[in-house]
């Protein structure tokens, strides 16, 4: 019997076709608005009608397989008008009729930062990316996501797997981060490290493969050269695997939204700081407070504060901020917030915000989830919705970033 045939009447949040079903809503992948389809389990949709003439032959031999996008399927218009829809959406559901403007775009090629994952078949390392809802691995050997750096040295990056490979069977991440001098490659193994002589083998891979360092469950395996990044005209050396924003243009486009909602204020607090990404932006005009859970990016900064003239003075506070919050107290200081949280977002944080004074915040999210609903924190505390940005940095995904300001 054949599966029952469904009208598309939009697209979920997801990328997945939405068809109405008196049970409620049904989820088709790949399909799209006005197509009627059947349902093949998980994959490709049969159209059974005319498709939409949005449809576009996907770039990537992998896509459908591979689960890092969701949408490369969409023509230009669609794909911009859908991703922009998550975050009107999510706005929409805690009750915030905010203008959201157009999706800020970004280039095929140009995500600096992969996380990639190698495992074990038969004899063969496979590297890849997770399959579609699957926890199988899907070898690639091409990416229109990523850098052509990283895709230029898959065939590397799978050797270093083989050479890492820790606890038989186990898998293998590993992270990668094109940067100045080379290759960051940062590998995360089960069991032992490689021994002596396979790390003399890394060496030589590494150095003619134009990778700049090699580390191991954060042991330095190799450096031909010490990794940098230049952040707001600061060069700082990153700790092998820390946050890193994936795209370089992504990241000039929220530093310019944040720089541009702050600018004026004297005295800012840059809260999930990491390795300063806002922080030494901000600190051309205004004094400011890091503060981070992690020490090893807060004294990465720090080191590259002493190297930076300039700059206002930079102070660090080392602070579990999802379980201790800056209270509205510790705010006063402050004329302005930026916070760049995980994907839970910062609901504890926001409600101290909401009790202080201080009258500017930039928040920088990617999660359009959390980020409304701790922005509702905000409006019901007193503050209006400013700008609110959409920036694509995961491209053809249905991850988004965003970066919102309010003012009190």
């Amino acid at each position: 019997m054949d599966p029952p045939e469904d009208i598309i009447v939009r697209l979920g949040a997801q990328g997945d076709g939405v068809a109405e079903r008196a049970q409620g809503p049904h989820y088709i992948p790949f399909a799209l608005p006005g197509e009627r389809v059947r349902s093949t389990g998980g994959g490709w949709p049969q159209v059974v009608s005319e498709p939409n003439p949005e449809r576009r032959t996907p770039l990537c031999r992998h896509f459908g397989a591979c689960g890092g996008c969701r949408a490369q399927h969409m023509s230009d218009r669609l794909y911009a008008e859908w991703k922009r829809g998550i975050l009107v959406q999510a706005l929409r559901q805690r009750g915030l009729d905010a203008e959201v403007a157009p999706l800020e775009r970004i280039a095929l090629g140009s995500r600096r930062r992969a996380a990639l994952s190698a495992r074990r078949r038969g004899r063969e390392m496979v590297l890849g990316y997770h399959r579609q809802q699957s926890h199988a691995l899907i070898g690639i050997e091409e990416c229109p996501v990523l850098a052509p750096e990283i895709v230029a040295k898959l065939g590397a990056l799978r050797a270093i797997a083989v050479a890492l490979e820790g606890r038989k069977g186990a898998p293998v991440r590993v992270g990668v981060l094109v940067g100045p001098a080379g290759l960051d490659v940062a590998a995360q193994v089960e069991g032992p490290g490689p021994d002596a002589g396979r790390v003399a083998g890394l060496a030589q891979l590494a150095r003619g493969n134009g990778i700049a360092r090699i580390t191991c469950n954060e042991e330095v395996i190799f450096v031909a050269a010490p990794p940098t990044l230049a952040l707001a005209g600061v060069t700082l050396t990153p700790p092998p695997g820390l946050f890193v924003q994936a795209v370089a243009e992504a990241e000039a486009t929220l530093v310019r939204e944040v720089s541009s909602a702050l600018a004026g204020v004297r005295r800012v607090t840059d809260l999930f700081a990491g390795l300063g990404t806002f922080t030494f932006a901000l600190a051309h005009h205004a004094r400011v407070l890091a503060v981070d859970a992690e020490g090893k990016a807060l004294a990465a900064l720090v080191s590259a504060v002493r190297r930076a003239p300039g700059l206002k003075p930079v102070d660090t506070l080392l602070r579990d901020l999802a379980h201790a919050p800056l209270s509205a107290r510790e705010l006063a200081p402050f004329d302005g917030v930026v916070l760049d949280p995980p994907r839970a977002g910062a609901q504890a944080q926001m409600e101290e915000l909401g009790r202080s004074r201080v009258a500017r915040v930039a928040y920088v999210s990617c999660n359009p989830a959390t980020l409304a609903r701790d922005m509702r924190v905000l409006v019901d505390a007193g503050f209006r919705v400013g700008r609110v940005v959409p920036v694509d940095q995961f491209l053809f995904s249905a991850q988004l970033e965003a970066v919102a300001v309010l003012y009190r």
